[in-house]
């Protein structure tokens, strides 16, 4: 599995109590909360933006079998805490992936702590690695060409760290799903372009055969009409000639026997 990381402006507070040591607690992601838009690349080509949201009981199959732990800006000489020790500890709760940790006494720990006291560093990034299949995309109805991704289940996580800027946001997994879900769609459009001009142009093929079909009964109907025009007409030719043979054969009977 791959890992992908994350970083959010996030709830970070040291939380002290009296006669005890400070605890840094905090939340490394919320449950149903858009991203922000992030690019996918193909080829050095942007082709589509996605948001991403994590979907109520997504950590829950991989807290229990993860060595999570938490280090400041993501240096592992600055380890804050570690679940195996038992420093740190994540669940998940209705909002998201809760986490809190027992700092270190070291300088670079509390340093730390008075920076988040002042609200210089207030943002988490985390690790994960998604399950085979526990990812979703769907269009995304607020994005032309945009795409939302729901994470359902994480395989592992990796870290839950307090960094003062934003990591480096690794979407190489959800890009590939991606890319190959949007050159599916677009091989799906040619494909129903395709069929759509094949039928336009078999239609277009039976008009044209219905139209010369229509033609050649109309010529082969002309035809016939003026055959049979020309039958009458020399019908009416040979019954007037016959008429007039008559009318001659009478007159000269007529003067036969006058003389």
């Amino acid at each position: 599995m791959e890992i992908e990381r994350r970083t959010n402006t996030v709830e970070l507070r040291v939380a002290t109590s009296e006669g005890k040591a400070p605890v840094i607690k905090g939340y490394a992601a919320k449950f149903r909360t858009l991203s922000e838009s992030m690019p996918i690349m193909r080829d050095g080509e942007k082709v589509g933006t996605f948001r991403e949201q994590l979907m109520p009981g997504c950590f829950a199959s991989a807290i229990p079998v993860s060595d999570i732990r938490s280090l400041f800006n993501h240096n592992p000489d600055l380890i804050l805490g570690r679940t195996t020790s038992g420093t740190l500890r994540v669940a998940e709760d209705d909002l998201g992936l809760a986490f809190e940790v027992d700092p270190p006494d070291t300088t670079y720990a509390r340093n730390l702590q008075v920076s988040m006291q002042r609200g210089d560093v207030n943002q988490c990034s985390f690790g994960f690695s998604v399950a085979e299949g526990g990812d979703t995309y769907a269009k995304d109805p607020a994005i032309m060409g945009g795409w939302i991704r729901s994470i359902h289940k994480m395989g592992k996580l990796y870290d839950a760290s307090p960094v003062t800027y934003p990591a480096y946001v690794d979407t190489n997994c959800a890009v590939r799903s991606l890319v190959g879900l949007i050159d599916g769609e677009a091989k799906e459009i040619e494909k129903r372009t395709s069929e759509q001009a094949a039928e336009e142009k078999r239609l277009a093929d039976i008009a044209e055969a219905e139209r010369e079909e229509a033609e050649r009964v109309a010529e082969e109907t002309r035809a016939s009409e003026e055959a049979e025009a020309q039958r009458l007409a020399a019908e009416q030719v040979e019954e007037q000639r016959k008429l007039e043979l008559n009318v001659e054969n009478e007159r000269l009977r007529l003067i036969e026997l006058e003389l």
